[in-house]
């Protein structure tokens, strides 16, 4: 290089703040841009540093857009090649995400992901078939999915990056059964990079005395973010709860006005299901299709001899033709051998009986239509959850969300609650209803 590294680092901090990062990059030679291009310290945020101490735990939440997965990679590399501030070095890793594709498209294949960080002559083979990466100076990287907890049984490791906790599938039990194989080496170590949700997971680690916790916001990185991107997302989520969690990384509680609590969830929750006397798919379908339509929502509740209802599954489709909605709505039917399907007709009328029809005419459909408006329709299913009545088989975490989220004025989004109409019809339909024969129901 010709120029050093500390007159070289604040030059482009500099550049940064002044918003002109552009003209100082036009400005390099070949030499310093290859340079700079893998000299992650060079212009890595405070927040994408990790933090010096003997932690076990580094929580960096953040925003969209703030540097959580190229933090996350950087971490990676700089273990493997035993790099002073990455803390100590690691051979055996474990990539955690919440599917193995979110493991291959982003934490390893995507743009800020491992295979981008690399220098050509440090980069590591990934064998997909295998699930491995493995760096020229043997370190190897396992990726595992928050679907299949199970598979962490067995392997061992020194260190461990966790992807976007806030939305793993089965959280806490992926988590506890990552830390039985954290056990290599003199400290072992885990990262975890996310978006901030009120979730048990993050609650948990947050009270960890071991843990570290790193906060950033969407424009802590606006230097490498496009400026439409930036204005849009201050114009339409600004100052909303939506905005403050996804935008600004913060870890959203209740809404003041939310009709329904989040202890109320966390109260009531369970790992197992009781005997069920009846059990109903309720289908809150969207008017349009398309990527930019309404979801369609997809829930599945039980209620047992004592009239407590308890919440099965969550199959909320986003973007689906209304025969692949239905499809979706059908299987679920199946899989839990349900009494009916409950669908709302407001939007569709006859069309949604004839589509789930169309896919599988056995199916007894059972039509409803919204007389009321939501907030009223939620009413009495939020006191339901306050008295303890309304059980959650499982963890929902995008259920939970728009559950805590709805207000007085909807959701803090303007999104219809396409969850929330399914959850409240289902519950609604059992809460009136006498059930039949009682039967056993398995997660």
């Amino acid at each position: 290089m010709t120029r050093c590294d500390n007159s070289f680092r604040s030059a482009l901090q500099a550049c940064v703040a002044q918003g002109k990062l552009n003209d100082f990059i036009a400005s390099l030679t070949k030499e310093e841009l290859r340079f700079i291009q893998h000299n992650w310290q060079l212009f890595a945020h405070a927040h994408q540093r990790a933090p010096v101490g003997n932690w076990a735990t580094w929580l960096l939440m953040g925003g969209r857009g703030a540097g959580k997965t190229r933090a996350g990679a950087e971490w990676v590399r700089s273990k493997v090649n035993g790099e002073g501030w990455a803390g100590p070095a690691a051979g055996n890793i474990a990539l955690v995400g919440q599917t193995y594709a979110d493991v291959r498209e982003v934490m390893i294949e995507g743009i800020s992901g491992l295979l981008a960080v690399h220098p050509s002559g440090q980069k590591p083979q990934w064998n997909p078939s295998r699930r491995r990466l493995e760096w020229p100076n043997g370190a190897v990287a396992r990726a595992f999915s928050s679907e299949d907890p199970e598979a962490l049984r067995g392997p061992q490791f020194d260190a461990a990056w966790c992807d976007e906790a806030g939305k793993w599938s089965n959280a806490i039990e992926t988590f506890d059964m990552l830390q039985f194989g954290l056990r290599l080496g003199s400290r072992p170590q885990q990262l975890v990079t996310t978006t901030p949700k009120s979730t048990p997971l993050l609650k948990l680690l947050l009270q960890d005395k071991r843990t570290v916790v790193t906060k950033a916001g969407t424009k802590a990185n606006a230097a490498f973010l496009a400026e439409a991107f930036l204005e849009q997302m201050a114009e339409r989520y600004g100052g909303t709860r939506l905005g403050r969690q996804e935008l600004d990384g913060e870890l959203i509680e209740d809404r003041e006005d939310a009709l329904f609590a989040r202890k109320w969830f966390e109260a009531g929750r369970l790992r197992q299901v009781p005997d069920l006397k009846r059990i109903v798919v309720a289908i809150d379908p969207p008017a349009t299709s398309g990527k930019s339509a309404d979801a369609c929502g997809i829930i599945a509740v039980g209620i047992n001899e004592t009239a407590e209802m308890f919440v099965l599954r969550d199959r909320t489709a986003q973007g689906l033709r209304p025969a692949l909605w239905a499809e979706q709505a059908i299987k679920l039917y199946h899989e839990l051998e349900a009494n009916c399907l409950l669908a709302e007709v407001n939007q569709g009328g006859e069309m949604v009986r004839e589509v789930i029809e169309s896919v599988d005419a056995s199916v007894p459909v059972k039509s409803v239509h919204a007389t009321r408006s939501k907030r009223r329709r939620a009413e009495p299913v939020a006191l339901l959850y306050e008295q303890g009545r309304v059980h959650h088989c499982g963890v929902f975490p995008e259920l939970e969300d728009e559950l805590a989220d709805f207000g007085a004025g909807g959701l803090s989004s303007g999104k219809s609650p396409d969850r929330l109409d399914a959850l409240v019809w289902a519950i609604t339909e059992l809460n009136r209803r006498p059930a039949g024969k009682p039967r056993l129901r398995k997660l």
